[in-house]
């Protein structure tokens, strides 16, 4: 169950730099701000062409009365890491209180925190509350370059040789079946990272016969197998084709093609926005963690918000059912 969402106006605080493409941003919030937990995240309204939109951001420690997140820059941005990276200093803007949907359960025996990229954001909080609770924890953190490790200095003077930076430019990758086989049977994980590492981390977690409910994690929606192309949707019973820009999610496009959709969470976590898949002339990139591997497998349904198509065309099915009728003229009722 979703906390209710409550916006509040803020101001630029304090802009850095993490990494070489991570930038740290501070707001001061108006109003108190309810205590938050490590993974939690806020809402940011921000605007994309001239267009009000909301992002979706994890929220780092922070002073009290603040709110922090770590934004990057990503290459083919669909405008929320450009607005941000373009906040300067006392501007002002809105977001929503802190909500968690990616909890710690503090009564594990040890930790395995893994971060892929980005996936630092909430790794970062969570190292932190552990240590200062005196838990059993390890890190491991890898990404494309040591340039582009956001807060690599940081945990190392926090964690010391509890851990491991895994810099994939010198051919360094997370062993994901020796760290599962080193922990201990009270162990849990979670983390943090691209699809890719997150679908090799489960295939291997379950592999090791260790239990489903104590691998968790999440992924940025951002995230495929496939680089961004431009594919087009035909929507069934609608006579609508619609164009889908390197830029923008399916779910983005439907809206603006006039298309009426059902959604929430626009971080593939819901399934409220999953279409049937008709036909296909490409592969389906699932970058949602809703569907389940063998539902994926099928390649039947896609989550329009973080999903997509590799390139090529396809034929959806949204539910809408308000033009098809029977021979005899009426509608049916399914």
């Amino acid at each position: 169950m979703r906390n209710r969402i409550e916006w509040r106006d803020a101001r630029v605080a304090e802009i850095r730099p993490l990494a070489e493409d991570v930038r740290y941003l501070s707001f001061d919030v108006d109003g108190p701000i309810p205590r938050f937990e490590p993974g939690s995240h806020s809402n940011f309204r921000v605007e994309i062409d001239g267009e009000a939109a909301i992002r979706t951001y994890t929220v780092l420690p922070a002073p009290e009365g603040q709110i922090a997140v770590g934004v990057k820059l990503h290459p083919q941005s669909r405008g929320g890491s450009r607005f941000m990276w373009s906040l300067e200093a006392g501007q002002r803007l809105r977001l929503t209180v802190p909500e968690n949907r990616f909890e710690l359960n503090w009564r594990a025996g040890h930790y395995l925190l893994l971060a892929g990229g980005i996936g630092i954001t909430p790794i970062y909080g969570m190292a932190q509350a552990l240590v200062a609770r005196g838990a059993s924890v390890r890190l491991v953190y890898a990404a494309r370059s040591r340039q582009i490790m956001a807060f690599a200095d940081e945990l190392a003077a926090l964690l010391g040789d509890r851990l491991s930076l895994r810099d994939n430019a010198q051919g360094e990758h997370i062993d994901l079946v020796g760290e599962f086989a080193a922990l201990p049977v009270e162990a849990e994980c979670y983390l943090c990272g691209p699809i890719g590492l997150l679908e090799a981390a489960k295939a291997a977690w379950a592999e090791a016969g260790r239990p489903a409910s104590r691998l968790r994690y999440e992924v940025f929606g951002d995230s495929g197998l496939y680089p961004e192309k431009t594919f087009t949707v035909e929507v069934l019973n609608r006579d609508i084709a619609v164009a889908v820009r390197p830029d923008q999610t399916l779910l983005e496009a439907l809206l603006g093609a006039g298309v009426e959709m059902i959604y929430d969470c626009q971080r593939g976590e819901c399934g409220l926005c999953a279409v049937r898949v008709v036909d296909r002339s490409a592969a389906i990139d699932h970058r949602d963690v809703f569907l389940s591997r063998e539902e994926k497998d099928e390649n039947t349904r896609m989550c329009a918000c973080v999903s997509r198509l590799a390139e090529g065309r396809a034929v959806i099915d949204t539910g809408y059912r308000g033009r098809a009728t029977r021979q005899d003229g009426s509608f049916p009722l399914v």
